[in-house]
C-alpha cells in the first residue's frame, strides 16, 4: 500500500514494527516549507531553520491523542536568527514564524546550510495543551542548534523516550525549497534488543532524509530504508499543511483582554489600529469606533 503526496499537500506516514518495538513517523514536508518561505519571505538560511522546525513540530503534533490538543515548539537561542516558534494541531497541520526571517549565513565548515549557527545556544521548549488547567511544558538545552539533535535530546531528557529524529531541507540558489522532510523513530517499552541493533545499523547507513526526498522517495520508501530487515505495518497516512487558525474574532478577543483603560487609549487614534498575525501575515483592522464599542462593552460588564 502506497499513497502519493498531492501537489498542494504534505504527508505523514505512520508505521509500527510488527512486534511493537518501535514506532516511526515519516513526513514529506516540502509543500509546508515552500508556503512558510513564501509567507515570511525567508532567506536561504532561515528557510532551512524554520523548515526543519515546522517539520519536527508537525510530526510531534501527530502523536497527540485528542483533536482538541495542540503542541508548540520554541527554540530560544542566542543566534542571529532569533527565536523560532511553531505550533501543530493533533493532525500535524502546522504554522510557525522566526524572529529574524532575513538572517543569512555562509555555509558551515561542512559546506552545509548553517542552521546551528543561526539558532545558537539556548533552550528548547515543548508546550502541550492537553485541555487541562495548565499546559505541559518540557525543557531541554539546545545541544547543536541543528534541531534534529535537539529534538532527540528533548525526548531523551524530558520524556525519557529513546528517539532518533532526522530532518532536512534542500534550498535552491533562488531560496526555493525543493525537498524537505524528516522522520521520528521512537522505541517502545520493552523493545527487542535485536530490533534496536538493526535500527542502529540502518540509521547509520541511510542517506540523509532530504537526499531521499530529493531523489523522489515516498514516505513508504523512506520507512523501508529505516526499517530494513524488520517486519512492520503502515497504519495510516495523514495529509498535512501549513495552516493558520487566526481570525478577526480571535484578535477581537485579544483586544478585549487588554481591558477598558488600554482600549480607551487605543481608541483615541482616529485611524484605529491594525493587527497582524505572526504566522500568516493576515491583517485585521479595527476602527476607532469599534474600539470605543469594546470599551463600552467592558464597562457595562462591570456594572
Amino acid at each position: 500500500m502506497q499513497k502519493n503526496v498531492t501537489s498542494d499537500k504534505s504527508m505523514i506516514t505512520r508505521v509500527m514494527t510488527r512486534d511493537g518495538s518501535a514506532m516511526l513517523v515519516v513526513i514529506n514536508s516540502t509543500e509546508i516549507v515552500k508556503k512558510a518561505a513564501d509567507i515570511h519571505r525567508l532567506s536561504h538560511t532561515m528557510t532551512a531553520v524554520l523548515g526543519r522546525a515546522l517539520t519536527a513540530t508537525s510530526m510531534m503534533g501527530s502523536l497527540l491523542k485528542d483533536k482538541s490538543h495542540s503542541l508548540t515548539l520554541q527554540l530560544k537561542g542566542d543566534g542571529p536568527g532569533g527565536s523560532v516558534v511553531c505550533v501543530s494541531d493533533y493532525s500535524g497541520n502546522v504554522r510557525g514564524h522566526v524572529q529574524n526571517p532575513q538572517t543569512d549565513l555562509p555555509p558551515n565548515a561542512y559546506g552545509k546550510i548553517d542552521v546551528g549557527g543561526a539558532v545558537g545556544n539556548g533552550n528548547l521548549y515543548v508546550i502541550k495543551d492537553l485541555g487541562l488547567n495548565e499546559p505541559y511544558v518540557g525543557l531541554s538545552p539546545i545541544v547543536s542548534g541543528e534541531i534534529a539533535e535537539d529534538i532527540t535530546e528533548y525526548y531523551a531528557s524530558s520524556e525519557q523516550t529513546p528517539s532518533v529524529c532526522a530532518l532536512g531541507v534542500r534550498v535552491s540558489e533562488q531560496h526555493k525549497c525543493f525537498a524537505a522532510g524528516g522522520f521520528l523513530l521512537q522505541l517502545m517499552p520493552g523493545a527487542d534488543e535485536s530490533v534496536i541493533t538493526k535500527l542502529e545499523d540502518n540509521i547509520r547507513n541511510i542517506k540523509s532524509v532530504s537526499q531521499l526526498i530529493a531523489d523522489g522517495f515516498s514516505g513508504d520508501e523512506i520507512a523501508r530504508e529505516v526499517l530494513s530487515g524488520i517486519e512492520y505495518d503502515i497504519f495510516d497516512y495523514i495529509d498535512v499543511e501549513y495552516k493558520c487558525t487566526c481570525s478577526r474574532e480571535k484578535y477581537e478577543g485579544a483586544l478585549l483582554s487588554l481591558g477598558a483603560t488600554e482600549l480607551s487609549e487605543l481608541a483615541q487614534d482616529p485611524r484605529g489600529i491594525e493587527t497582524v498575525c505572526h504566522f500568516c501575515n493576515s491583517k485585521y483592522n479595527f476602527s476607532s469606533e469599534e474600539l470605543q464599542s469594546m470599551v463600552m462593552y467592558l464597562n457595562n460588564k462591570k456594572q
